[in-house]
């Protein structure tokens, strides 16, 4: 298995980080992170899914090591993110898939670049988050407070009561609090003007909805309406609230591989 990394230039200038690992002559498996993580937290995927693919993972504007740039993010401009990643990288068509904010990103792909990918994952996600006045408050507080504000109630929403406190939670929490509360907040706002529930019909691809049955941020209803909305879809729920890729790993990636199998 070989491994590399580094920073692809979008078409505004602004520098994503990367990383592809798996064997080189495998088909790609793009990994899209949530809001207020990294592409870290797929390491629990990671052996599993760099077995049969190659692993690309990228950190989203705002997040990680990839660029902060200041303003409101659009869903437009982090789905387009993807299709220069894609560019930069010389890859034509992928498999993709996406937790939360990953999520619709993937659903803004399957809408609007239908041609780059083969099959969607849409886990833990929504096609409408309302009210927007709830993110506005949300974005006016990090910027105002930092993310040490908000990070308590965050971490409550993405885990069970049984899986808090545990090393794994501990290292989604450390990076919660470092992610930029400017990159935070631009991608909040992505959240905040995001409708997508007339035109995920146009979806087409083969599409897998993951739903966590005890997610209060995107809950099972949530799942049950993309899944709805794209013809031919699959859905599967597993016993998590919002990280259910951290909270269950082996039974997210077994889904994962089951499907693109």
């Amino acid at each position: 298995m070989t491994q590399s990394s580094g920073r692809a230039t979008m078409n505004d200038g602004a520098a994503i980080a990367w990383t592809l690992e798996g064997p080189e002559d495998g088909p790609v498996l793009l990994l899209s992170n949530s809001l207020g993580t990294s592409r870290a937290m797929w390491q629990p995927q990671l052996p599993a899914f760099a077995a049969r693919y190659r692993v690309l993972r990228y950190d989203t504007r705002g997040h990680g090591q990839s660029a902060v740039t200041l303003g409101d993010y659009s869903l437009d401009r982090l789905g387009r993110d993807v299709v220069n990643l894609l560019d930069a990288l010389g890859l034509d068509q992928v498999d993709f898939c996406g937790l939360s904010l990953g999520g619709m990103t993937g659903q803004w792909l399957g809408v609007f670049a239908p041609e780059r990918v083969r099959r969607l994952v849409l886990a833990n996600t929504s096609a409408f988050m309302g009210p927007p006045t709830g993110w506005q408050d949300r974005m006016n507080r990090v910027r105002c407070e930092g993310m040490a504000a908000i990070a308590d109630a965050v971490i409550a929403r993405w885990f069970t009561p049984a899986f808090a406190g545990t090393p794994a939670t501990a290292k989604v929490l450390e990076t919660l609090l470092n992610t930029d509360p400017a990159g935070y907040a631009g991608c909040c706002a992505a959240i905040r003007d995001m409708d997508l529930r007339r035109i995920i019909p146009l979806i087409d691809r083969p599409t897998l909805v993951i739903s966590g049955l005890q997610d209060p941020a995107t809950p099972p209803e949530h799942a049950a309406l993309i899944h709805q909305a794209i013809e031919g879809s699959t859905l599967v729920s597993l016993d998590a609230s919002h990280l259910s890729n951290i909270e269950q790993p082996e039974a997210f990636a077994e889904a994962v591989l089951a499907f693109l199998a």
